[in-house]
């Protein structure tokens, strides 16, 4: 990438946008940013959003409502139309830009796959899971690859959880300083085999901290942005994620250590049931087992530079 790219951010205010937006502004490329607010082209705008993707390189979509939250019905409509939404203005604005963007990321989660203990899942080989997440996972990555764009190559970055500084981090580290930094056990649910009434999935087996925990550092997200953008021979869903997935065991004890803190009280489900409804978010994202493995970049050459969850937590903890 010798020549700056002018490059349009939509959901640029996250913690994933905020960092690559520093990032491409630092080695001179032209950065534009679509949001709610405190951007160049607002939701809704639909002359100032197509003023920003005519001509534009690459177009890189971050935006939709946390998921770090707790999944009464509001919410689970914002989560989902607020993906749906925003990818369908940004398709509406390529479709009729004179000069399109030659290549349009848009996001999309590793927690699309099933969860998995018996091998990992690869962009080749995986299969789609069910419940709540996995139902929006399908519906923005329909909205993304629906209708023709023959001038844009599209890409949708099936992100693992992504770790950095402010990152969903930060509560696993406050738990281990606390001494809870033990594994979170599940357990069973009776009724719906496999579904909880507010549609989060689990399989129905006792995991004793053996669910998988998929992870990619925010560097390599960086990095594999830039990667994808350079190679066009990439498109479809590529898989953003460590090679090197640990299972929950693994990753409260390298957080343990990253915080010098040597004892840690395991939790059960009914315990991380009740942490997350104090801090408003869903225990399956501790719970669900995410085995992922990022085949399509490395076969075309992709190196991480933080392959390892013992360096990318120690690397977060010295700057949190």
């Amino acid at each position: 990438m010798a020549t700056p790219l002018r490059i349009v951010v939509a959901g640029a205010s996250g913690f994933i946008g905020r960092y690559l937006v520093d990032s491409f502004r630092t080695d001179g490329f032209q950065v534009t940013t679509i949001g709610r607010t405190d951007a160049d082209a607002t939701w809704g705008d639909a002359a100032a959003i197509a003023s920003l993707v005519d001509g534009a390189d690459v177009v890189l979509n971050l935006a939709g409502r946390s998921v770090n939250a707790r999944y009464g019905a509001a919410r689970r409509a914002e989560i989902l139309h607020s993906r749906l939404n925003t990818t369908r203005q940004l398709h509406a604005a390529i479709e009729r830009a004179e000069k399109p963007p030659r290549v349009w990321l848009n996001a999309s989660t590793a927690t699309i796959y099933r969860h998995a203990f018996d091998h990992p899942q690869t962009e080749s080989t995986g299969e789609l899971g069910e419940g709540f997440s996995v139902d929006v996972a399908r519906a923005w990555e329909g909205a993304f690859f629906e209708g023709d764009l023959p001038g844009t190559r599209r890409v949708a970055l099936r992100m693992a959880i992504v770790l950095g500084h402010g990152s969903a981090l930060v509560p696993l580290i406050a738990l281990a300083r606390a001494g809870f930094g033990g594994p979170q056990y599940d357990g069973r649910w009776f009724g719906t085999p496999g579904r909880r009434a507010s549609g989060v999935y689990h399989e129905r087996r006792a995991t004793h901290g053996r669910q998988m925990f998929s992870w990619v550092h925010v560097r390599d997200v960086e990095r594999s942005i830039r990667f994808l953008i350079e190679h066009d021979e990439l498109d479809g869903p590529v898989n953003v994620v460590s090679p090197h997935p640990v299972d929950n065991r693994t990753l409260m004890r390298i957080i343990r250590r990253a915080v010098k803190m040597p004892l840690g009280l395991p939790l059960f489900r009914w315990m991380t049931e009740l942490g997350a409804s104090a801090i408003r978010t869903e225990s399956e994202l501790l719970l669900k087992s995410r085995w992922v493995l990022p085949e399509r970049l490395t076969e075309a050459g992709y190196v991480f530079e933080q392959p390892d969850l013992d360096a990318a937590v120690l690397d977060i903890v010295g700057t949190d």
